[in-house]
């Protein structure tokens, strides 16, 4: 059974910092590219970052570029989402996704995401 779950999330003032951690099971973790989301009330979902399969090569949106940064321990199955200098207008829903494509077809999973609230 596939599954990726989310934790870490939570209630952070403005200028913290937090970690979000996403566990994979059910798939060769170590053979997919990694993304977080997130999505807040109202808006539509946001790509955060990407990390390759391997964790060489990664990629962020530029509203949390040199704030947030994603890793991964393929030893544990697990993706990591660092967040320092955190501001109210992160405040959303963060969600993990698995992607690769495997003899021509995409594969893709979800995670059902942890709440992260930036708030004094």
């Amino acid at each position: 059974q596939v599954q990726l779950v989310e934790s870490g999330g939570g209630l952070v003032q403005p200028g913290g910092s937090l970690r979000v951690s996403c566990v994979a099971s059910g798939f060769t973790f170590s053979s997919y590219a990694m993304r977080w989301y997130r999505q807040a009330v109202g808006k539509e979902r946001e790509l955060v970052g990407i990390i390759t399969s391997a964790g060489v090569i990664t990629n962020y949106a530029d509203s949390v570029k040199g704030r947030f940064t994603i890793s991964r321990d393929n030893a544990k199955n697990t993706v990591y989402l660092q967040m320092n200098s955190l501001k109210p207008e992160d405040t959303a829903v963060y969600s993990c996704n698995a992607r690769t494509v495997l003899a021509g077809g995409l594969y893709t999973y979800w995670g059902q995401g942890t709440q992260v609230t930036v708030s004094s």
